[in-house]
């Protein structure tokens, strides 16, 4: 029988109840180190997912997607995903970086129920910045790649796209509940190319490694853990924790920094991996990889732009190119996809004295 408000024959969402011996605290490298089967999670995801594409909820069916590394050391990582580009809806209009939400405007509480894969829930007691007590994992009907989801806390509240300690925390939990060395969390806020004005996490699987997992980072305020990271496509602000302990803090530590970009009148993303200590791969020799979160600042944009190549998003700013078009996925290079890419940041004085001032409020 269907539940409440579902349609007939529609799957039902599953309880994912976890605590933290779901953790998978040694997760899989690149080179298929022991452990590397999938987790309890993942199996649960990408089962659901795979049904749900075999249903015809998504609006195309997605095949193995032409993918190469840009020649170039940063290693950019070109996909060519033509229907994404196609078929996707387009984005809501977003005006301001305090845009309220829209009940009018498409929004989460509109998709069906059997878009929805699972609902996580942490059994006991999380502590400070606690995740919501019930966080929805949907699929994003426009698939950027097998396995990518959305993560929605409690969406009939109608909040808006400003990332929230609680939601954080909440995804950084999925990412240790993954055995996957490239599940991939993100956010992008208001004017920072975010398509729909309504709370959610970006999260999803790409089998290939990126620089900003590795490249080691010049330390900010060591005590709270804030690095800024460069040699990488976009130099972002790093925030590292090892495992599930440090959480809470890191969480409530990257919003009150998004938060101090907005009131500043600065658009912001945030991407989350896992990966090396802010010393890089050397550090972590001793301890193991844990997750790394980063930060980027950038100059509010809104509304795409004429004859651009490809957006500028979260994944883009990591080093992940979703490409719409046959030409440009061949012909493109490194320097133009970095011009691209890095004309939305700051310059790079104006990034110190910001990365200056997050310290101190961190520190204070």
């Amino acid at each position: 029988m269907a539940a409440a408000g579902e349609e007939p024959g529609e799957p039902s969402p599953e309880d994912f109840v976890y605590g933290e011996e779901d953790f998978v605290l040694q997760g899989a490298g690149w080179g298929g180190e022991p452990g590397s089967a999938p987790s309890r999670f993942d199996r649960a995801l990408l089962e659901r997912w795979s049904d749900r594409m075999e249903r015809g909820f998504f609006r195309y069916r997605l095949g193995p997607l032409p993918t190469r590394v840009l020649p170039g050391p940063m290693r950019l990582v070109a996909q060519l995903n033509v229907q994404r580009g196609t078929e996707r809806r387009p984005p809501q209009a977003v005006r301001s970086l305090r845009q309220p939400f829209d009940p009018r405007a498409f929004n989460f509480t509109r998709i069906r129920p059997g878009e929805v894969l699972l609902r996580l829930r942490r059994a006991g007691g999380a502590g400070g910045a606690a995740p919501p007590d019930q966080l929805l994992v949907a699929i994003n009907a426009s698939p950027l790649e097998r396995g990518h989801v959305l993560l929605l806390p409690e969406p009939a509240r109608g909040l808006p796209q400003a990332l929230t300690a609680p939601l954080l925390r909440a995804g950084l939990e999925a990412a240790l509940l993954s055995a996957h060395p490239g599940f991939r969390l993100g956010f992008n806020g208001l004017g920072a190319g975010a398509s729909v004005n309504h709370l959610h996490l970006h999260a999803f699987y790409l089998g290939r490694p990126l620089l900003v997992e590795s490249a080691p980072a010049q330390p900010l305020c060591p005590p709270r853990g804030l690095a800024l990271l460069r040699g990488v496509p976009a130099p972002a602000f790093l925030f590292y924790a090892a495992g599930p302990a440090g959480l809470a803090a890191l969480a409530r530590d990257v919003c009150r920094a998004a938060g101090h970009l907005a009131a500043a009148g600065l658009a912001y993303n945030v991407f989350a991996t896992r990966g090396d200590p802010p010393g890089g791969a050397a550090a972590a020799a001793g301890g193991g990889r844990g997750l790394r979160v980063l930060l980027w600042a950038r100059r509010p944009s809104f509304g795409a732009k004429a004859g651009a190549a490809f957006n500028v998003a979260l994944c883009e700013l990591a080093g992940y190119l979703p490409l719409p078009a046959a030409p440009v996925f061949r012909d493109i290079t490194e320097a133009e996809a970095l011009r691209a890419i890095r004309e939305h940041l700051l310059p790079e004085p104006q990034l110190l004295r910001l990365g200056e001032d997050l310290a101190r409020l961190l520190a204070g």
